[in-house]
């Protein structure tokens, strides 16, 4: 090979020295870890916390009935402790729904506090990027679920969350749908997740048009790609979708 010219490798160098430069000055903030927000320590009582509460929880039907409140309120008191507002919004917020719970069990109060309860067990914890952002978005809906005067009313707050949380749903099964091949474990995840969160609300006929479609897509999981079911599927999605969308009007 032949030697390249001085003078060019002198125009290269110029060239790159720029971006070089950008390169080496951004390298330490890449190599240095996140700092952390919380203690460690405390970071490790709030999930063990969030952990009993889940598992008290999930048991709420049985052994772990008479766990839920204290569980509650152990974390509210951690949350206390970190003096972080979007930490004490939720332990209030999971405060007030357990006194809401002593009086019934709502549906819509059931399902704000399933999905505040899996948000816990989120990795890192506390430490979690997108902890606060989550923290206030449940709190949000426990606020709204625990204000609703009537049990037998429906939130116009929670239906709305519904509806925009199912319509991201929609639009992943419809790309789930669109690729080459067909994702059908994400069409089949997708559709089951959408039947159980419409089943908590109550919201009857969304669940039983999520079920039909889950139940299309496990029975021809090896036919996707074939124009006939692809198509098949898109209807049923299509049909969810409208009727998702008259949930909140």
């Amino acid at each position: 090979m032949a030697d390249i010219p001085e003078h060019e490798l002198e125009e290269t160098r110029a060239a790159l020295a720029p971006t070089l430069e950008a390169a080496a000055a951004i390298l330490p903030w890449v190599a240095t870890p996140r700092k952390a927000r919380f203690d460690p320590q405390l970071n490790e009582r709030w999930m063990a916390a969030g952990q009993r509460l889940a598992s008290a929880w999930s048991e709420r039907h049985g052994a772990g009935a008479d766990d839920i409140r204290p569980a509650i309120f152990s974390l509210y008191a951690i949350a206390i402790e970190t003096a972080d507002a979007s930490c004490l919004r939720l332990g209030e917020a999971l405060a007030s729904a357990a006194d809401r719970l002593e009086e019934g069990t709502p549906p819509r109060l059931i399902a704000a506090m399933t999905a505040a309860i899996e948000c816990l067990g989120e990795a890192e914890g506390l430490e979690h990027p997108a902890f606060p952002e989550r923290a206030s978005h449940f709190a949000k809906r426990l606020e709204a679920a625990a204000a609703t005067a009537n049990p037998d009313e429906r939130s116009v707050v929670l239906d709305a969350l519904f509806v925009d949380e199912a319509g991201e749903q929609i639009q992943l099964m419809h790309e789930a749908l669109a690729a080459l091949p067909p994702d059908a474990y994400a069409l089949a995840t997708e559709s089951l997740k959408l039947a159980q969160q419409a089943e908590l609300l109550e919201i009857w006929g969304v669940m039983h048009l999520a079920r039909q479609l889950s139940a299309c897509i496990n029975r021809h999981a090896a036919d996707l790609d074939s124009p006939a079911v692809r198509q098949e599927v898109q209807n049923r999605l299509e049909t969810l979708g409208s009727t998702i969308a008259t949930v909140n009007r």
